[in-house]
């Protein structure tokens, strides 16, 4: 692929959500608002599978996940070569600040308005 083919690809989102409603809501709001394409995993298993078919351009992470935090699930993303420079955005209701601020993450404090989390999405992607 091309540079040029690379840009006008369609950038792709990985969800990570264990809230089947919350990561509905993202996963659509995505999808109709903006160009972006999206992929929902439910826990940090299925996203680290489904990161060896893909490389998102954004990791969108609820904090609270079953078997791993979303901190543990970052960690383990970035220390993949080609998924260590992918923006991550993370969604909770009790972020933790100190820890995502070091990594470079971004948090929102759940509930988020829809238009804030478009807003970031863009700024974190383009």
């Amino acid at each position: 692929m091309s540079s040029s083919d690379a840009s006008t690809a369609v950038k792709t989102i990985l969800i990570v959500e264990d809230d089947s409603g919350i990561g509905e809501f993202f996963f659509e709001a995505i999808k109709q608002e903006t160009p972006y394409q999206a992929l929902l995993a439910t826990d940090g298993y299925q996203a680290l599978k489904l990161v060896h078919d893909i490389k998102p351009s954004l990791f969108l992470l609820d904090y609270s996940l079953p078997r791993m935090t979303g901190l543990e699930l970052y960690d383990r993303l970035h220390a993949t070569e080609e998924l260590e420079d992918v923006p991550a955005l993370m969604i909770s209701a009790h972020c933790p600040w100190d820890e995502a601020r070091r990594r470079k993450i971004t948090c929102m404090r759940k509930p988020i308005e829809l238009d804030d989390l478009l807003q970031t999405i863009d700024s974190l992607i383009a």
